[in-house]
């Protein structure tokens, strides 16, 4: 029972902290939180050691029978695909519990709202029950809402409705396309194991090939509006703008990988024929994902604007790799794009945590004021040194985690598409462009007037920030890290779809 246990300790956390009688102060509501996250770490180093990254299959299955009359069961499991996700859930939350200011207001809510979110995306991650996974998909909107209405900034509100609506139509699209595919099968289940095999035309006959190009353009639309995808991807930069800074790493840091994650485990692996039909478009989409969200970025750079927006934009760029990869669908590729999931979910949520350090510090985020903070007296320069890191591993420096994961999808897309791989490539120069002005206008230059004299960084503000830095690092040395975990898994998708093609 380890999957439900990471998938209902987060829960418990929430009902007690939630329901405990009498007032409890912040400082209790944390501690709370830090003792469920704990819990969670334990069981989570307890699935590590039973998992077997050499395997290709499910692993650690949990099975039962929930309502038989309509296919239904809480059915649980992992695979290369979603064990480093569900690893790296696990790390997100904790840094985000630790980066929480103290005298949070509404302490209670605040934290089982955080520890429900927590629950929605692990329970996603393991669910091999397609109705079982949109309850967690959905479950975790709810609690997202409020934490950006609640304790986002000035136009929180707006951030947050944008939000719900622009997911409530994804998860929409996803319920279609499941819904739609166990019709084929005359609701027989929702079991992912059954569904999978009727779609390759191993259960006693495949799905049309006009129903399934239906079906996966819907999982295509939704799941990319979660990603997000351009043009899908509107509602990305005003929440993060709004969210306050924990909640802008899990978003960015997790959150957006279950859009990824469907795309390779709901779109390819369900319907690798109509995949493989339509891979050259979903390869353009990719390229003007990659280009637009680099291009987006580099205008808040010119402009001067918000060093937020800045990095939610290039998120956007770094979504479209992932893909590239998928359309691909080659064994270097798909090992790359899940690189890249785990890869962008410690530099992203590195990033926001550092621009909100700087914001709290500060009291900007603003480009145009900026400036000088690598001062060694009056300025944040170890803040300066870990942007800088984490810079270079969003634009693919050899060494850091970021390298590892392009080079992967770039060696492994080549092959199959090499104008987009080029095109996309240059997504990453340009990458490297922004992040420039970014460091220039910071950290560089003379430190005066609003952004002198600045109060130190402690080492509650520090730590969250390193545990995230040094697997970047190691992930970016030592790659087999990283890549004995899906190596296996990746490899089974990419013959899954050479075989029915």
């Amino acid at each position: 029972m380890i999957l439900s246990l990471i998938v209902w300790i987060p829960i418990i956390g929430a009902l007690i902290i939630s329901t405990c009688p009498g007032e409890i102060t912040p400082n209790q509501a944390r501690q709370g939180a830090i003792s469920t996250f704990w819990g969670l770490v334990v069981v989570t180093v307890v699935a590590i050691a039973q998992y077997d990254p050499t395997q290709a299959g499910w692993q650690l299955v949990e099975s039962v029978d929930w309502i038989p009359g309509l296919g239904l069961g809480y059915r649980l499991g992992v695979d290369g695909l979603s064990f480093p996700l569900l690893v790296l859930n696990t790390l997100l939350v904790g840094v985000a519990i630790y980066c929480t200011k103290r005298e949070t207001p509404r302490h209670r809510f605040y934290y089982t709202m955080i520890l429900l979110l927590t629950s929605g995306v692990a329970g996603a991650f393991v669910a091999k029950d397609l109705l079982l996974f949109f309850l967690f998909y959905e479950l975790e909107l709810i609690p997202l809402y409020f934490l950006i209405a609640i304790w986002g900034g000035d136009r929180r509100g707006y951030a947050a409705t944008k939000f719900l609506i622009y997911t409530a139509l994804s998860g929409i699209l996803i319920l279609a396309a499941f819904l739609g595919l166990a019709a084929s099968t005359g609701f027989a289940s929702f079991s992912y194991d059954v569904l999978q095999d009727f779609t390759a035309g191993q259960g006693g006959g495949a799905i049309a090939a006009s129903s399934q190009l239906i079906l996966l353009v819907l999982i295509l639309i939704g799941f990319g509006i979660k990603t997000p995808l351009v043009p899908l991807h509107t509602w990305l930069p005003d929440a993060h703008v709004q969210a306050s800074t924990p909640i802008s790493v899990l978003l960015a840091g997790v959150l957006l990988k279950l859009g990824t994650y469907g795309l390779l485990r709901f779109g390819l692996q369900l319907f690798p024929a109509a995949w493989h039909e339509i891979a050259p478009i979903l390869a353009l989409w990719a390229t003007i994902s990659v280009l637009y969200g680099s291009f987006a970025a580099i205008s808040q750079g010119i402009a001067l604007g918000d060093m937020k927006k800045m990095v939610a934009y290039s998120s956007v760029g770094h979504m479209g790799f992932i893909l590239l990869a998928a359309a691909a669908a080659t064994p270097e590729s798909l090992m790359g794009a899940e690189y890249q999931m785990v890869a962008h979910g410690l530099i992203s949520g590195l990033l926001f945590l550092l621009v909100g350090i700087i914001y709290k510090k500060t009291g900007t985020r603003e480009l145009s004021v900026l400036g000088g903070l690598f001062n060694p007296e009056r300025g944040l320069p170890l803040i300066g040194i870990l942007m800088i890191m984490g810079v270079m591993a969003s634009s693919g420096i050899p060494g850091m985690a970021g390298f590892v994961a392009e080079f992967l999808i770039f060696q492994g897309s080549f092959s199959v598409f090499p104008v987009y791989t080029l095109a996309s490539m240059l997504g990453t120069g340009l990458t490297a462009v922004y992040f420039l002005i970014l460091i220039n206008r910071t950290f560089l230059g003379r430190l005066g007037g609003r952004t002198s004299n600045l109060p130190a960084v402690t080492w509650s503000e520090r730590t969250p920030a390193i545990a995230l830095a040094v697997p970047i690092v190691l992930f970016g040395l030592i790659p087999q890290w990283l890549v004995l975990w899906s190596d296996s898994s990746t490899g089974a998708i990419a013959t899954l779809l050479q075989t029915v093609n």
